[in-house]
């Protein structure tokens, strides 16, 4: 077995690799860059080395300072995790010339699967099924125009080189084609160095399920069955699940078989994973293969109680497979959902900003959590804005649903907005719950995912105000270093009435506390909320926990707090009840629509119209590129372009005017 390896990655890729290294006795190098220095992964490795600026063009895509860093150290191996550098071909090339060995496939199989077209015209050869549409090489914008409308509306235009739900752009009208192929090849340019594309036919309300296969240096190959992760927004994953639920089982292996002939295809050796776009029928249709291992793996693990990075590292160092096909088994059902710094009702905008306050739920063998995050780490503009993945696993898929709710319920973030919330409703969502799976599901369900008004009870506005004071005497008890010195909760035969002010969302409470008595530990009040009069008590058992005693019944709540705002945390929502100060100011109107601003920082990657130019409403006027995303912003109306502030390549701040817009009608 390898002595040490490098990782050529970082967050909770490196730190899983880490892990499963260290079970074998393996020494681990990490590389980071200047956003990293402090990372987890840079910590749990037996060595560092940093190797340049945030950015990652600057430094994890820096293929020559990584193979650098491999001699320096003397790693015999590098693993690029799941990203990043994993299906590069020129980048396991040269770990080939420096005798480094690199854990994933041959290069002459990530060329072969590396781009779709190709990959397509070998799969068409061995007998594996695929979508109808274009593959060929003849990138001219009218022809491939004239092929989709061959084709039939809607089609995916979808970039060759493309991956995790980048260059990718659905069409439903012939009259759209063009700008959206103008749009996708840009993209696919930023992102992958290459704008050739290819056209497929849109499956109505189709499955996204995998297998993921494995091939050995002997010949050896297996599938470890399948995953579905057809629950995705903007073509990217956000729940997947093993096994796939409510397919035929002859459906299922006639999909593995297809995975294993797509493998041995190619001669593939290590982890890789097929996919395939399904319908509903279960005919299932080959849409590209990663030749790496995949964000959702765990739940694999979970199902089969294999360690597929110990398989890569021991498959990569010379040797068979651990397990052969009939040593493999299904064990209940698992499910992963992917907890992001993000807001869902803003259509999903990354968000940024120190973490304050970070709790996982309880870790067993129910419940994983993989992250490369702790309280206190900042969600930058340079990375994808993933805090964790949250992985359970049941004897069946309604055990595996209730153990999710339950771990989100404990997974609490304070700091930065987050899905954490939305991925309680996607679970409890009727077609999840059912396992009516297909691409559109949270489409679908968009009224029941996004209706996110908070109805605030009086009697958790009153649990609120009581955890404030219990914290504002805590405090005074260790300033003054006496028990009741400061403020006394608790006086024989002496009433106390105290003031607690919130704004939770847009809404204003003023609530009063009258003591009643009780012990110094368990004080009981009466709180006056909306004009209702409730009883309650309480106590804080640490810094982030209270238990209310309410209706004979107590109720431990998680908390965070910070300089601005008491956070409350039950079944999975989070309550801002933010201070309301002298001098507090509602918040700025964000810009109107004629000043178009940015909604995020990022980098202009397009910009498409001029000064007086003249626009249709939806029309795109720029594109704005941040956490791995490109983002549109478009003419609200009809109008002229006044001015344009910005060029392609300008790095711009959240609330930066970009265009300075005119309605038609306001046109002299």
């Amino acid at each position: 077995m390898f002595n040490k390896i490098l990782i050529a990655n970082r967050g909770e890729i490196a730190c899983r690799v880490i892990r499963s290294a260290k079970k074998l006795g393996i020494a681990t190098v990490a590389v980071y860059s200047d956003a990293d220095a402090n990372a987890q992964h840079v910590k749990l490795a037996d060595e560092a080395i940093y190797i340049g600026e945030s950015p990652a063009s600057q430094s994890y895509l820096q293929a020559d300072r990584i193979i650098q860093a491999a001699l320096d150290t003397g790693a015999e191996a590098i693993h690029p995790g799941y990203g990043f550098l994993s299906e590069n071909d020129k980048f396991a090339e040269a770990c080939e010339k420096n005798n480094i060995t690199f854990i994933g496939p041959p290069v002459a199989a990530i060329l072969a699967m590396g781009l779709k077209a190709t990959s397509k015209t070998l799969m068409e050869k061995a007998g594996v099924p695929l979508t109808p549409g274009y593959h060929g090489t003849n990138q001219d914008a009218d022809f491939l125009k004239q092929q989709a409308d061959a084709i039939g509306y809607p089609v995916l235009i979808k970039a060759s080189a493309g991956g995790g739900g980048k260059g990718m752009r659905l069409v439903k009208r012939s009259e759209d084609f063009l700008s959206s192929l103008a749009s996708c090849k840009s993209e696919a340019k930023s992102s992958f160095g290459n704008n050739d594309v290819l056209i497929e036919r849109y499956v109505i309300n189709p499955r996204h399920i995998e297998v993921q296969v494995f091939g050995d240096k002997h010949g050896n190959y297996v599938h470890l069955f399948e995953r579905d992760c057809s629950v995705q927004r903007r073509h990217q994953k956000v729940l997947e699940e093993a096994p796939a639920p409510k397919m035929q089982e002859a459906k299922l292996e006639a999909m593995r078989e297809a995975a294993i002939n797509a493998a041995r295809a190619v001669d593939y050796v290590g982890a890789g994973t097929i996919e395939f776009i399904v319908e509903q029928d279960g005919t299932a249709y080959f849409m590209e293969m990663n030749t790496r291992l995949q964000v959702e793996h765990p739940v694999t693990e979970m199902i089969t109680r294999q360690d597929l990075v110990e398989w890569q590292l021991r498959v990569a160092f010379g040797g068979p497979l651990p397990k052969q096909q009939h040593e493999l088994q299904i064990h209940g059902h698992a499910l992963e959902a992917r907890v992001y710094a993000e807001e869902p009702e803003k259509g999903f905008m990354p968000a940024i900003g120190q973490i304050n306050y970070l709790h996982y739920p309880t870790q067993n063998a129910f419940v994983r959590v993989d992250s490369g995050i702790i309280e206190g780490d900042e969600i930058t503009t340079f990375y994808d804005p993933m805090i964790a993945k949250l992985i359970v696993w049941g004897e069946n898929r309604e055990a595996a649903l209730v153990q999710m709710h339950n771990a989100l319920s404990q997974f609490h973030v304070e700091g930065v907005g987050n899905n954490i919330a939305f991925l309680d409703r996607l679970v409890a969502s009727e077609s999840f719950t059912n396992a009516n799976l297909d691409t559109n599901l949270i489409q679908r369900e968009e009224d029941y995912l996004f209706n996110t008004t908070q109805h605030t009870s009086n009697e958790l506005i009153a649990s609120a105000a009581l955890t404030e004071l219990l914290l504002r005497f805590t405090k005074n008890k260790v300033a003054n270093n006496a028990v009741w010195q400061a403020d006394p909760l608790w006086r024989s035969n002496v009433q106390i009435r105290y003031p607690v002010k919130f704004r939770l969302a847009d809404q204003e409470f003023s609530i009063r506390l009258t003591s009643q008595g009780g012990s110094m530990k368990q004080p009981h009040f009466v709180a006056e909320v909306n004009g209702e009069q409730i009883e309650l008590g309480g106590e804080l058992l640490n810094k982030n926990a209270v238990v209310i005693t309410l209706n004979g019944k107590k109720d431990k709540l998680a908390f965070s707090q910070s300089d601005s705002a008491l956070t409350i945390f039950k079944n999975g929502k989070t309550y801002a009840f933010n201070y309301i100060q002298n001098h507090y100011n509602a918040e700025e109107d964000q810009g109107s629509a004629a000043n178009l601003k940015a909604p995020m920082p990022g980098a202009i990657t397009q910009v498409f119209v001029t000064a007086n130019q003249s626009v249709k409403k939806d029309d795109v006027l720029l594109t704005l590129e941040a956490m791995k995303m490109e983002y549109a912003i478009r003419a609200p109306f009809d109008g002229v372009v006044v001015a344009s502030y910005f060029q392609k390549g300008d790095q711009v701040k959240a609330g930066d005017e970009l265009v300075e817009f005119q309605a038609l009608e306001e046109v002299a």
